[in-house]
């Protein structure tokens, strides 16, 4: 029997409060919602109870985050794609953001188990003076414990409006794909980064996402197998390839924390979750 869970996610700005509300259909919610920087910034904790997806399972999350309102939500553990006997198992995530809206989008990786069929989707609408930070990270097996990605494939698809699409199959049996020089070059985990905004970017805010997120790079372990672009005038992108999971998390909450000093004026305030 497989699993079908929906959940839709509102934020809203009311007298000066990032307010959160949702509905549910199977086992998906959000577990609380916390105000660790004040009001005016709304913290979800995003939870799966079953925790893993398997083949015919379907997860269904859309976020809309209105005017003016700052939204950011965490999961408390890893999504997990077990081994299929065929079907594919589907994550798919749909953020709106309204005109002035912020919010950042920061689920811990998924981790993808040999002989998985995995579809991990991800669109973004943002309007005009909307402004979203999130990040994506794919584990390629536990090569670590023992448990290679060695069957099954996962399709990866992050989309931004018309402005910028990202869509690659990752098949275990391709070895050039994975173990090439030009590929993965051995390492199973994919980690990306993006700062997006609903309109072009002023060359002076672009320029300063790249440098900050160069700086932070330049300084950390994965220097040599992470780099920052900006492949469309609504996105500047950071990738990273690592063998672990936890370098690659550690490169990207650094680069997120840098930004939202420079490109929000916040202070790096960590979600409550990440101190456990």
């Amino acid at each position: 029997m497989s699993w079908h869970a929906r959940m839709r996610l509102d934020l809203a700005l009311e007298a000066g409060r990032s307010v959160a509300r949702f509905e549910h259909e199977g086992p998906l919610r959000v577990l609380q919602t916390l105000y660790p920087e004040g009001t005016a910034i709304c913290h979800n904790v995003l939870v799966h109870p079953p925790s893993g997806l398997v083949g015919g399972d379907e997860l269904d999350v859309q976020v809309r985050v209105a005017a003016g309102a700052h939204g950011v939500v965490t999961t408390p553990g890893a999504a997990r794609f077990y081994r299929s006997d065929g079907a594919a198992a589907v994550q798919r995530t749909r953020i709106a953001l309204e005109p002035g809206a912020r919010f950042e989008w920061l689920p811990l990786e998924a981790i993808c188990y040999s002989g998985c069929v995995a579809e991990n989707r991800l669109a973004m609408d943002l309007a005009p003076g909307a402004e979203l930070l999130g990040w994506d990270l794919c584990a390629l097996g536990l090569p670590a414990a023992g448990q290679p990605f060695a069957r099954g494939s996962v399709l990866q698809h992050l989309a931004l409006g018309q402005a910028w699409l990202e869509r690659g199959r990752i098949d275990a049996a391709d070895a050039r794909l994975l173990d090439g020089p030009l590929g993965l070059a051995g390492r199973r985990c994919l980690a990306t980064l993006w700062f997006a905004v609903g309109a072009e970017l002023t060359r002076e805010r672009r320029d300063a996402a790249l440098a900050t997120a160069r700086e932070v790079i330049d300084a950390h372990p994965l220097a040599a197998t992470a780099g920052a672009t900006s492949p469309c005038g609504q996105a500047v992108v950071v990738r990273a390839l690592s063998d672990l999971v936890e370098p690659a998390m550690d490169l990207l909450r650094t680069i997120r924390n840098a930004w939202r000093v420079r490109l929000w004026q916040l202070p790096p305030t960590q979600p409550r979750l990440w101190a456990l």
